[in-house]
């Protein structure tokens, strides 16, 4: 008897613990998260619980109020990430604006260099020989032979110096002297174009100035998977961050930065620009992403840094109807960046209520949650104990203990 009376408390008090419940789920009644998190306040980091906040109308105003989370916001956090997620402390803006200056001749360039005339002087190496293959190349150090003129120096020089110079010396041997000068190859200066793009690699400087826009359409244009929003540009001893999507749909051409030799532009990718999408959404089968794993569970990329509720919920299949308790979604945003984590909650009882969250902007990292309803939860503890009553009623048929039925 005594064995009997403890199965039987054992398993009532399982019918009433609701931990025995597989899975996640939020309280709901609970206003606030229950675990603490870090927040920095007043400059210190300091552990509290969450306000959950409602996803209303209202809330969408205020949110709108604030021009950094629209998407070309100077301030939107997606453009600050990039040095979150590896530690980079990259300058916001671009560099001073120089003057455009002409091209200056550097070493391993090749002149050609043509005295009018005196074909003598201008293909001494044979008139069947190309302009890159006769030409005269500027040595290591800077300088340049021509007959007549010996070595002068032409690094650091344009090609209208150059030319003034070899007249002025040539003018003693020949008399009215035409001569040109002009640049057959450009070899001295260079600038490198890496990350996600179609071709990455070199690009040269020539006469004609190089910004970013060129070098990046150079190299092929952007990959899907390029960051457009956190382009960064190494020069000498420091990193700017260089915004193209400003450029591209704002038309912020400050961020159209003209390149110097030596410069290193970094496309990233868009690895870290996304949102995770877990609970009772439908199944998703990616076959279109290259695989063939069907999934529920999904982590979703934000393109150009713009993604909101409603996108995140219908790229993931949209909420299960038959299993998911439409009136709590949550939002948990962590606030790694600005070190403000917020929990959101959206009541889509009523699916107008996906026009608000139309107007919700996610950020990088945000975890949506979709929670099961209660009459799931249910059936999954009559489904646990089920089997615990079976065992009791076959030890001798006496404890007359019928079979729950499962709530509809």
């Amino acid at each position: 008897m005594r064995l009997r009376a403890l199965l039987i408390l054992i398993t009532t008090s399982q019918l009433l613990a609701c931990t025995i419940v597989p899975g996640q789920h939020m309280s709901p009644f609970s206003d606030q998260s229950s675990i603490d998190m870090p927040v920095t306040e007043n400059n210190k980091t300091i552990l509290k619980k969450l306000a959950i906040k409602q996803i209303t109308a209202q809330l969408i105003v205020d949110l709108e109020k604030d021009i950094n989370n629209k998407s070309l916001g100077k301030n939107n956090v997606v453009n600050h990430y990039f040095d979150h997620r590896i530690g980079a402390n990259t300058i916001k803006g671009t560099p001073s604006k120089e003057p455009y200056s002409q091209y200056l001749v550097g070493p391993r360039d090749i002149l050609n260099i043509t005295v009018w005339e005196h074909p003598e002087l201008t293909i001494p190496a044979g008139e069947f020989r190309s302009a890159e293959a006769s030409g005269t190349v500027v040595g290591e150090d800077g300088n340049i032979f021509y007959p007549y003129v010996g070595i002068i120096q032409a690094a650091g020089k344009t090609v209208e110096k150059i030319r003034e110079e070899l007249t002025n010396k040539l003018s003693i041997y020949i008399e009215l002297v035409q001569l040109d000068v002009r640049v057959t190859s450009y070899r001295s200066q260079r600038v490198y174009v890496v990350g996600e793009v179609v071709t990455p690699g070199i690009q040269v400087v020539k006469d004609i100035p190089l910004t970013v826009l060129e070098a990046v359409n150079g190299a092929g244009g952007l990959k899907p998977e390029a960051d457009s929003r956190n382009i960064t540009l190494t020069r000498n001893d420091k990193v700017y961050s260089i915004n193209l999507l400003s450029l591209y749909e704002g038309g912020d051409l400050s961020q159209n930065v003209l390149l110097e030799s030596g410069d290193v532009l970094h496309i990233p990718d868009r690895e870290f620009n996304k949102v995770f999408v877990i609970g009772e959404t439908n199944l998703v089968n990616s076959f279109a992403g290259g695989t063939n794993i069907t999934q529920r569970s999904r982590s979703i990329f934000m393109n150009k840094g713009r993604l909101t509720l409603t996108e995140a919920l219908s790229d993931s299949g949209g909420i299960n109807q038959e299993t998911a308790d439409a009136a709590r979604i949550f939002v948990f945003r962590g606030g790694t960046v600005n070190g403000k984590p917020e929990i959101f909650h959206l009541d889509a009882l009523s699916p107008d209520a996906l026009l608000l969250a139309d107007r919700f902007p996610l950020q990088p990292r945000d975890v949506i949650y979709v929670d099961r309803a209660e009459g799931m939860r249910w059936n999954q503890i009559i489904a646990q104990i089920q089997p615990t009553v079976t065992l009791l009623n076959s030890f001798d048929g006496s404890l007359k203990i019928k079979p729950f039925r499962a709530a509809p």
